[in-house]
């Protein structure tokens, strides 16, 4: 990582051209999560193509993601959050906890089997305990959450006055870890109308949100420095109109 990749990613995130001119809001919860596929030589990640028709965001490429669930908190799974991860989660968060860490990053992965149908875990011989709808399906299919392979790779707040707010945390996990697929669940009438995996490099080239290029850089770094739990993780926030990057 270079030494003016923090300022230059801020510029650019100060930068970029935005309506704030809608009434105030307080930033939601939400979870995204970036599959990635090294078994190449160069790394791949995996984009969905949102519909056309949809009014937040429409016809953009964005990673799987979404507000947290109160059921993902009581989820179980096969192992927990790593240390380190738990603990940057919880930097910075009212009323810190661990269940509110793991309801996070639980959030992720269930995110990810709603809007693409991938199941990321542990297939067992016996179903996990289910608090309720899509999570069934993991039961179904006897797939245990894997919390342990969960990389939690960087933090944005939506800047004030935009038409949706969302504290978002962004994570990544191995393509490997993909344990079973709910079919038919991408496609023309669907959130996502396609899934798309790209070269980390070539990704930032298509149609996407600013902040979503900003982190497939920051996603980038970490693989370059080892994809290790104890690596910081960078927390993009607005001040008084500028962005700043502060590390957890």
């Amino acid at each position: 990582m270079t030494s003016d990749h923090g300022p230059r990613l801020t510029d650019r995130m100060t930068n970029s051209e935005r309506d704030q001119s809608f009434p105030d809001s307080e930033p939601r919860d939400a979870a995204t999560i970036m599959l990635i596929d090294r078994a190449g030589v160069t790394p791949k990640v995996l984009l969905g193509r949102r519909h056309a028709g949809h009014k937040f965001m429409p016809g953009k490429f964005v990673f799987p993601g979404g507000r947290i669930e109160a059921l993902d908190r009581t989820m179980s799974a096969i192992s927990e959050l790593h240390p380190d991860t738990q603990a940057k989660l919880l930097e910075r968060v009212t009323d810190p906890s661990p269940a509110i860490a793991r309801g996070i990053a639980l959030a992720a992965v269930r995110e990810l089997a709603e809007e693409t149908g991938l199941m990321l875990g542990a297939q067992g011989d016996t179903a996990p305990a289910s608090p309720g709808e899509i999570w069934d399906e993991f039961a179904k299919a006897k797939v245990h959450p894997d919390l342990d392979q969960v990389h939690f790779i960087a933090r944005a707040i939506t800047p004030p006055k935009r038409p949706k707010r969302f504290d978002t945390r962004f994570f990544t996990a191995d393509a490997t870890g993909i344990a079973h697929t709910i079919e038919g669940v991408v496609g023309p009438d669907s959130e996502l109308v396609e899934l798309v995996w790209m070269p980390i490099d070539e990704a930032a080239t298509v149609d996407m949100p600013t902040i979503t290029s900003v982190i497939l850089e920051e996603l980038a770094a970490r693989v370059a420095a080892g994809m290790a739990h104890a690596l910081p993780v960078p927390f993009y926030y607005q001040q008084d109109q500028k962005f700043h990057r502060d590390l957890l």
